[in-house]
């Protein structure tokens, strides 16, 4: 179900979800709106049960007390999907942004129709158990790896295990198996997404990049809460400045790394237990990982000058921390106008952030004017 709200509702959206709530008077301040204007937009998008009054609220002037508004978690629902090295996730995430559900499961099948299958059975399990059913459903957005090959990015060159998935228009594919709306998007862009609203970024800064340790390396970037998607929808397709000779840091080479050392290890699958006593080989990867990225974070504080970045991978976060750790801004070439380096952070998502952020596709698409 498609959500049409004009760019001045959008724009309350945006104020309520970057600040949690707000009054009728402090929204009107912030969007240098009219009383009488905001008071009719308002009550069109309470009417469409989109934000709800807060159920309680203390006076903040003598006489009635002013009663905050925010996005309303009954608004509906949407369903993200994302299919790691071995594993398929889907999440259900309400119209606030809360995660009502998350499932993983062992999937190895690269045909896409399957997978479609395989989605449309979770998502139906899903809203079963969390009593869903005759709620609104948004839509369904899908991370996919790979860079896009038509400005609507919904072609995709993917990564070499789904090649079968290349020059296929997925978003047909995939609403004709699916049955319902379906937005298609990089992996690390709808990553970036999860960040920005439930990682917390849209409270810290406005411009950020979420890059994205999966199949291989990407970059989303947010820009005044946009994601730059850019002419051909690739934008941040990092993995492009690694020579093609060298291995590029990403959750697949780290599994690549650790079966040439010997270990019998071929999906992210009870990882902790497969690589115990190949810690030294974790731990080289680390050191050699962050040497890479680091020179991703100079250009990206270069060109972009974002607030933060943040490391996302479906990896333990303690490797993603002790990457972080290992990131040497002493060898960076940054500019004398930079008083001090940007921070940077590990997702707090664990590994979800991909899956969530698909989600969340359909939420922004009536959020962002």
């Amino acid at each position: 179900m498609r959500l049409r709200l004009d760019d001045d509702e959008r724009r309350i959206m945006q104020v309520l979800r970057s600040t949690g709530s707000r009054s009728r008077k402090q929204l009107a301040v912030d969007l240098a709106m009219s009383a009488s204007k905001l008071t009719r937009l308002s009550s069109n998008l309470l009417a469409h049960g989109l934000i709800e009054e807060c159920a309680t609220a203390d006076a903040v002037t003598p006489g009635r007390p002013a009663v905050p508004l925010r996005i309303s978690p009954q608004a509906g629902y949407a369903v993200g999907a994302m299919l790691h090295r071995g594993l398929i996730e889907v999440a259900l995430v309400d119209y606030a942004g809360g995660v009502i559900a998350h499932s993983s499961q062992p999937f190895d099948d690269p045909d896409p129709r399957v997978f479609a299958a395989c989605v449309t059975a979770t998502m139906h399990e899903l809203a079963i158990a969390n009593r869903l059913l005759g709620r609104r459903l948004l839509g369904v957005g899908i991370g996919v790896p790979g860079s896009s090959t038509s400005p609507e990015g919904n072609k995709r060159w993917t990564v070499d295990s789904l090649a079968v998935w290349r020059g296929i228009d997925l978003k047909a594919l995939f609403e004709e198996h699916i049955g319902h709306p379906v937005w298609i998007e990089n992996d690390a862009n709808a990553a970036a997404l999860a960040e920005y609203y439930i990682g917390g970024l849209m409270r810290r800064c406005s411009t950020a990049v979420v890059i994205l340790l999966g199949h291989g390396i990407g970059a989303g970037v947010i820009i005044e809460g946009r994601i730059l998607r850019g002419a051909m929808a690739s934008a941040g397709e990092i993995g492009c400045l690694y020579p093609s000779t060298d291995a590029r840091p990403s959750t697949l080479d780290l599994l690549v790394t650790l079966r040439a050392a010997g270990c019998a290890i071929h999906s992210l699958v009870d990882f902790d237990a497969a690589i115990a006593g190949y810690e030294d080989v974790v731990d080289r990867w680390v050191r050699r990982a962050a040497s890479q990225i680091a020179v991703i974070v100079n250009w990206g504080i270069a060109w972009i000058d974002p607030g933060e970045f943040v490391i996302s991978s479906p990896l333990p976060n303690r490797i993603l921390t002790a990457l972080v750790e290992h990131i040497d801004f002493a060898a960076m070439h940054i500019g004398d106008h930079v008083a001090t380096p940007p921070r940077i952070s590990v997702s707090t998502l664990e590994g979800a952030a991909a899956t969530i952020g698909a989600a969340l596709l359909p939420i922004h698409a009536t959020t962002v004017p």
